[in-house]
Protein backbone atom coordinates (compact mmCIF):
# COMPACT_ATOMS: atom_id res chain seq x y z
CA UNK A 1 0.00 0.00 0.00
CA UNK A 2 1.30 3.44 -1.02
CA UNK A 3 -0.42 5.82 1.40
CA UNK A 4 -0.27 9.40 0.12
CA UNK A 5 -3.17 10.75 2.19
CA UNK A 6 -0.90 12.60 4.61
CA UNK A 7 2.60 12.71 6.06
CA UNK A 8 1.00 11.85 9.41
CA UNK A 9 0.65 8.17 8.46
CA UNK A 10 4.33 7.35 8.88
CA UNK A 11 5.51 4.64 11.25
CA UNK A 12 8.60 4.89 13.46
CA UNK A 13 11.78 3.64 11.83
CA UNK A 14 13.71 0.84 13.57
CA UNK A 15 16.26 3.39 14.79
CA UNK A 16 13.49 5.61 16.16
CA UNK A 17 11.89 2.66 17.94
CA UNK A 18 15.25 1.81 19.51
CA UNK A 19 15.58 5.37 20.76
CA UNK A 20 12.09 5.20 22.24
CA UNK A 21 12.54 1.93 24.08
CA UNK A 22 15.89 3.06 25.46
CA UNK A 23 14.67 6.44 26.70
CA UNK A 24 15.22 7.60 30.25
CA UNK A 25 11.92 8.84 31.65
CA UNK A 26 10.36 10.61 34.61
CA UNK A 27 7.15 12.47 35.41
CA UNK A 28 6.88 15.36 32.98
CA UNK A 29 4.08 17.12 34.87
CA UNK A 30 6.62 17.53 37.66
CA UNK A 31 9.19 18.61 35.08
CA UNK A 32 11.24 15.49 35.86
CA UNK A 33 11.35 13.67 32.52
CA UNK A 34 14.94 14.15 31.29
CA UNK A 35 14.15 13.14 27.71
CA UNK A 36 11.28 15.62 27.45
CA UNK A 37 13.47 18.32 28.97
CA UNK A 38 16.22 17.58 26.47
CA UNK A 39 13.79 17.67 23.52
CA UNK A 40 12.37 21.00 24.64
CA UNK A 41 15.82 22.54 25.08
CA UNK A 42 17.01 21.28 21.69
CA UNK A 43 13.93 22.55 19.87
CA UNK A 44 14.09 25.95 21.55
CA UNK A 45 17.75 26.30 20.57
CA UNK A 46 16.98 25.48 16.93
CA UNK A 47 14.61 28.45 16.77
CA UNK A 48 16.72 30.78 18.87
CA UNK A 49 14.14 30.84 21.67
CA UNK A 50 14.42 30.43 25.41
CA UNK A 51 12.01 27.57 25.98
CA UNK A 52 9.64 25.01 24.52
CA UNK A 53 6.72 22.94 25.81
CA UNK A 54 6.03 19.41 24.55
CA UNK A 55 2.37 18.78 23.64
CA UNK A 56 0.49 15.72 22.37
CA UNK A 57 -0.83 17.46 19.24
CA UNK A 58 -0.23 20.37 16.91
CA UNK A 59 -3.72 21.73 17.51
CA UNK A 60 -2.97 21.92 21.23
CA UNK A 61 0.33 23.68 20.59
CA UNK A 62 -1.46 26.20 18.37
CA UNK A 63 -4.23 26.83 20.86
CA UNK A 64 -1.80 27.30 23.73
CA UNK A 65 0.13 29.80 21.63
CA UNK A 66 -3.03 31.74 20.80
CA UNK A 67 -4.18 31.85 24.41
CA UNK A 68 -0.80 33.25 25.40
CA UNK A 69 -1.16 36.09 22.92
CA UNK A 70 -4.88 36.91 22.80
CA UNK A 71 -7.13 37.57 25.77
CA UNK A 72 -10.72 36.27 25.82
CA UNK A 73 -12.93 38.63 23.83
CA UNK A 74 -10.06 39.97 21.74
CA UNK A 75 -9.21 39.12 18.15
CA UNK A 76 -6.84 37.01 16.10
CA UNK A 77 -6.27 37.58 12.37
CA UNK A 78 -5.41 34.65 10.12
CA UNK A 79 -6.00 33.61 6.52
CA UNK A 80 -9.28 32.08 5.40
CA UNK A 81 -7.68 28.71 4.56
CA UNK A 82 -5.63 28.40 7.74
CA UNK A 83 -5.57 25.21 9.79
CA UNK A 84 -6.46 27.21 12.90
CA UNK A 85 -9.89 28.25 11.58
CA UNK A 86 -10.66 25.20 9.42
CA UNK A 87 -9.38 22.13 11.24
CA UNK A 88 -9.16 22.87 14.96
CA UNK A 89 -12.86 22.48 15.76
CA UNK A 90 -13.47 26.13 16.69
CA UNK A 91 -11.08 25.76 19.62
CA UNK A 92 -9.94 29.38 19.59
CA UNK A 93 -13.49 30.52 20.32
CA UNK A 94 -14.70 27.55 22.35
CA UNK A 95 -11.69 27.20 24.62
CA UNK A 96 -9.93 30.55 24.45
CA UNK A 97 -12.80 32.99 23.96
CA UNK A 98 -10.87 34.31 20.96
CA UNK A 99 -12.60 36.01 18.05
CA UNK A 100 -11.11 35.47 14.58
CA UNK A 101 -11.27 37.33 11.28
CA UNK A 102 -9.64 36.25 8.04
CA UNK A 103 -8.08 37.55 4.86
CA UNK A 104 -8.05 35.91 1.43
CA UNK A 105 -4.86 34.04 0.60
CA UNK A 106 -4.65 32.44 -2.86
CA UNK A 107 -2.57 29.26 -2.52
CA UNK A 108 -2.10 30.24 1.12
CA UNK A 109 0.39 32.96 0.18
CA UNK A 110 0.83 35.71 2.75
CA UNK A 111 0.30 39.33 1.65
CA UNK A 112 0.81 41.83 4.51
CA UNK A 113 -0.94 44.54 2.46
CA UNK A 114 -4.21 42.64 2.84
CA UNK A 115 -3.85 42.44 6.61
CA UNK A 116 -3.33 46.04 7.67
CA UNK A 117 -6.89 47.17 6.76
CA UNK A 118 -8.28 44.45 9.05
CA UNK A 119 -6.45 45.58 12.18
CA UNK A 120 -8.71 46.98 14.88
CA UNK A 121 -6.96 49.22 17.37
CA UNK A 122 -8.44 49.44 20.90
CA UNK A 123 -11.83 51.15 20.68
CA UNK A 124 -15.03 51.00 22.76
CA UNK A 125 -17.09 49.74 19.80
CA UNK A 126 -14.92 47.13 18.11
CA UNK A 127 -13.08 43.93 18.95
CA UNK A 128 -9.42 44.70 19.54
CA UNK A 129 -6.90 42.90 17.36
CA UNK A 130 -4.12 41.38 19.47
CA UNK A 131 -2.28 38.94 17.20
CA UNK A 132 -1.79 37.58 13.69
CA UNK A 133 -1.24 33.91 12.87
CA UNK A 134 0.65 32.63 9.84
CA UNK A 135 0.90 29.06 8.52
CA UNK A 136 4.23 27.96 7.00
CA UNK A 137 4.21 25.79 4.99
CA UNK A 138 0.56 26.23 4.15
CA UNK A 139 -1.38 22.98 4.18
CA UNK A 140 -4.48 23.74 2.09
CA UNK A 141 -2.45 26.13 -0.04
CA UNK A 142 -0.55 23.08 -1.28
CA UNK A 143 2.60 23.15 0.82
CA UNK A 144 3.21 26.80 0.00
CA UNK A 145 6.33 28.35 1.51
CA UNK A 146 5.89 31.86 2.90
CA UNK A 147 8.70 34.08 1.50
CA UNK A 148 10.96 35.32 4.27
CA UNK A 149 10.72 38.89 2.93
CA UNK A 150 6.96 38.87 3.46
CA UNK A 151 7.36 37.48 6.94
CA UNK A 152 9.78 40.29 7.78
CA UNK A 153 7.28 42.81 6.40
CA UNK A 154 4.59 41.26 8.57
CA UNK A 155 6.82 41.58 11.65
CA UNK A 156 7.28 45.28 10.86
CA UNK A 157 3.51 45.68 10.50
CA UNK A 158 2.86 43.88 13.78
CA UNK A 159 5.41 46.03 15.58
CA UNK A 160 3.82 49.20 14.21
CA UNK A 161 0.49 48.21 15.76
CA UNK A 162 1.90 46.50 18.88
CA UNK A 163 0.59 43.10 17.80
CA UNK A 164 1.97 39.64 18.51
CA UNK A 165 2.72 37.02 15.85
CA UNK A 166 2.07 33.28 16.05
CA UNK A 167 3.60 30.83 13.59
CA UNK A 168 1.69 27.64 12.85
CA UNK A 169 4.86 25.88 11.81
CA UNK A 170 3.57 22.32 11.68
CA UNK A 171 5.62 21.90 8.49
CA UNK A 172 8.19 24.65 9.06
CA UNK A 173 10.82 21.95 8.59
CA UNK A 174 9.70 21.66 4.95
CA UNK A 175 9.99 25.42 4.48
CA UNK A 176 13.50 25.29 5.90
CA UNK A 177 14.48 22.38 3.66
CA UNK A 178 13.03 24.04 0.55
CA UNK A 179 14.56 27.48 1.03
CA UNK A 180 17.60 27.10 3.27
CA UNK A 181 16.23 29.82 5.57
CA UNK A 182 17.53 29.00 9.04
CA UNK A 183 15.03 27.92 11.67
CA UNK A 184 16.23 30.59 14.07
CA UNK A 185 15.60 33.20 11.39
CA UNK A 186 11.97 32.14 11.37
CA UNK A 187 11.94 32.02 15.15
CA UNK A 188 13.19 35.57 15.48
CA UNK A 189 10.10 36.91 13.71
CA UNK A 190 7.45 35.29 15.90
CA UNK A 191 6.42 35.48 19.55
CA UNK A 192 5.14 31.90 19.62
CA UNK A 193 5.92 29.02 17.26
CA UNK A 194 4.19 25.65 17.06
CA UNK A 195 6.04 22.82 15.32
CA UNK A 196 4.95 19.25 14.62
CA UNK A 197 7.13 16.18 15.04
CA UNK A 198 4.62 13.67 13.66
CA UNK A 199 4.30 14.92 10.07
CA UNK A 200 7.35 15.10 7.81
CA UNK A 201 9.74 14.25 10.63
CA UNK A 202 8.04 10.91 11.17
CA UNK A 203 7.58 10.74 14.95
CA UNK A 204 4.44 8.88 16.04
CA UNK A 205 3.14 11.63 18.35
CA UNK A 206 3.97 15.13 19.46
CA UNK A 207 4.37 18.82 18.81
CA UNK A 208 6.08 21.70 20.59
CA UNK A 209 5.12 25.26 21.48
CA UNK A 210 8.29 27.36 21.35
CA UNK A 211 8.52 30.80 22.93
CA UNK A 212 10.23 32.79 25.69
CA UNK A 213 10.72 31.49 29.21
CA UNK A 214 7.92 33.49 30.84
CA UNK A 215 5.32 32.44 28.29
CA UNK A 216 6.51 28.83 28.48
CA UNK A 217 5.68 28.74 32.18
CA UNK A 218 2.16 29.99 31.47
CA UNK A 219 1.93 27.53 28.59
CA UNK A 220 2.40 24.62 31.01
CA UNK A 221 -0.61 25.78 33.00
CA UNK A 222 -2.74 26.01 29.86
CA UNK A 223 -1.49 22.62 28.67
CA UNK A 224 -2.60 21.02 31.96
CA UNK A 225 -5.96 22.79 31.74
CA UNK A 226 -6.47 21.37 28.25
CA UNK A 227 -5.66 17.86 29.41
CA UNK A 228 -2.20 17.75 27.88
CA UNK A 229 -0.19 16.99 30.99
CA UNK A 230 1.55 13.68 30.23
CA UNK A 231 3.57 11.64 32.69
CA UNK A 232 6.40 9.39 31.43
CA UNK A 233 6.31 11.16 28.08
CA UNK A 234 10.02 10.61 27.45
CA UNK A 235 9.27 7.55 25.34
CA UNK A 236 7.45 9.85 22.92
CA UNK A 237 9.95 12.67 23.28
CA UNK A 238 12.76 10.28 22.35
CA UNK A 239 11.10 9.79 18.98
CA UNK A 240 11.04 13.56 18.55
CA UNK A 241 14.71 13.89 19.47
CA UNK A 242 15.61 11.19 16.94
CA UNK A 243 13.52 12.98 14.31
CA UNK A 244 15.24 16.32 14.90
CA UNK A 245 18.65 14.72 14.66
CA UNK A 246 18.02 12.50 11.64
CA UNK A 247 14.96 13.44 9.59
CA UNK A 248 15.18 17.14 8.75
CA UNK A 249 17.76 16.95 5.97
CA UNK A 250 16.00 14.04 4.27
CA UNK A 251 12.88 16.18 3.65
CA UNK A 252 14.49 17.22 0.36
CA UNK A 253 13.85 13.65 -0.83
CA UNK A 254 10.14 14.04 -0.16
CA UNK A 255 10.09 17.31 -2.08
CA UNK A 256 11.82 15.75 -5.09
CA UNK A 257 9.35 12.85 -5.11
CA UNK A 258 6.39 15.24 -4.89
CA UNK A 259 7.67 17.22 -7.88
CA UNK A 260 8.18 14.01 -9.87
CA UNK A 261 4.68 12.86 -8.96
CA UNK A 262 3.17 16.18 -10.03
CA UNK A 263 5.13 16.37 -13.29
CA UNK A 264 4.08 12.83 -14.17
CA UNK A 265 0.38 13.54 -13.61
CA UNK A 266 0.25 17.11 -14.91
CA UNK A 267 -0.35 16.04 -18.55
CA UNK A 268 -3.69 14.61 -17.42
CA UNK A 269 -4.81 18.03 -16.21
CA UNK A 270 -5.32 17.08 -12.56
CA UNK A 271 -2.48 19.03 -10.92
CA UNK A 272 -0.12 21.95 -11.47
CA UNK A 273 3.52 20.94 -11.04
CA UNK A 274 4.64 24.57 -10.86
CA UNK A 275 2.72 24.97 -7.61
CA UNK A 276 4.55 22.13 -5.84
CA UNK A 277 7.11 23.71 -3.53
CA UNK A 278 7.44 21.05 -0.85
CA UNK A 279 5.78 17.68 -0.23
CA UNK A 280 2.12 18.41 -1.05
CA UNK A 281 0.46 17.87 -4.44
CA UNK A 282 -3.05 19.29 -4.80
CA UNK A 283 -5.44 17.48 -7.12
CA UNK A 284 -8.38 18.87 -9.10
CA UNK A 285 -10.68 16.19 -10.45
CA UNK A 286 -14.49 16.23 -10.81
CA UNK A 287 -14.90 12.55 -9.87
CA UNK A 288 -12.13 12.40 -7.31
CA UNK A 289 -14.08 10.20 -4.86
CA UNK A 290 -14.45 7.50 -7.53
CA UNK A 291 -10.80 7.76 -8.50
CA UNK A 292 -9.70 7.59 -4.87
CA UNK A 293 -11.72 4.44 -4.27
CA UNK A 294 -10.43 2.79 -7.43
CA UNK A 295 -6.84 3.78 -6.59
CA UNK A 296 -7.13 2.35 -3.08
CA UNK A 297 -8.25 -0.96 -4.55
CA UNK A 298 -4.96 -0.97 -6.47
CA UNK A 299 -2.81 -0.06 -3.48
CA UNK A 300 -2.68 3.74 -3.65
CA UNK A 301 -4.41 5.97 -1.10
CA UNK A 302 -5.07 9.67 -1.75
CA UNK A 303 -6.93 12.23 0.34
CA UNK A 304 -10.34 13.53 -0.78
CA UNK A 305 -10.97 17.01 0.62
CA UNK A 306 -14.01 18.07 -1.39
CA UNK A 307 -16.24 17.05 -4.30
CA UNK A 308 -13.60 17.95 -6.86
CA UNK A 309 -10.32 18.29 -5.04
CA UNK A 310 -7.87 16.42 -2.86
CA UNK A 311 -4.18 16.05 -2.17
CA UNK A 312 -1.23 13.70 -2.01
CA UNK A 313 1.69 14.01 0.39
CA UNK A 314 5.08 12.38 0.12
CA UNK A 315 6.86 11.21 3.27
CA UNK A 316 9.54 8.89 4.59
CA UNK A 317 7.37 5.77 4.18
CA UNK A 318 7.07 6.28 0.40
CA UNK A 319 10.14 5.48 -1.70
CA UNK A 320 10.80 5.88 -5.43
CA UNK A 321 9.14 2.56 -6.23
CA UNK A 322 6.03 3.67 -4.37
CA UNK A 323 5.89 6.89 -6.35
CA UNK A 324 6.19 5.02 -9.64
CA UNK A 325 3.38 2.69 -8.60
CA UNK A 326 1.20 5.67 -7.71
CA UNK A 327 1.94 7.31 -11.06
CA UNK A 328 1.05 4.12 -12.92
CA UNK A 329 -2.22 3.58 -11.07
CA UNK A 330 -3.42 7.19 -11.15
CA UNK A 331 -2.43 7.87 -14.75
CA UNK A 332 -4.41 4.81 -15.81
CA UNK A 333 -7.47 5.89 -13.84
CA UNK A 334 -7.53 9.49 -15.03
CA UNK A 335 -6.22 8.87 -18.53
Amino acid sequence: MVDLRSDTVTRPTPAMLAAMTGAEVGDDVYGEDPTVNALEAEAAALFGKEAAVFTPTGSMANQIGLQLLVRPGDELLCDVKSHIVNYEMGAAAALGGISTRTWAAPNGRLDPALIEPLINVPHPYSTTTRAIAVENTHNIGGGTVQPIERLRALRDLADAYDLALHLDGARIWNAHAATGVALDEYGALFDTVSVCLSKGLGAPVGSLLITDAERAQRARVIRKRLGGGMRQAGFLAAAGRHALANHIDRLAEDHARARHLARSLEPFGICDAAQVETNIVLLRLPDIARVAQAAAEQGVKISVLGPDWGRMLTHLDVDDAGIEHAVKVLSTLVG
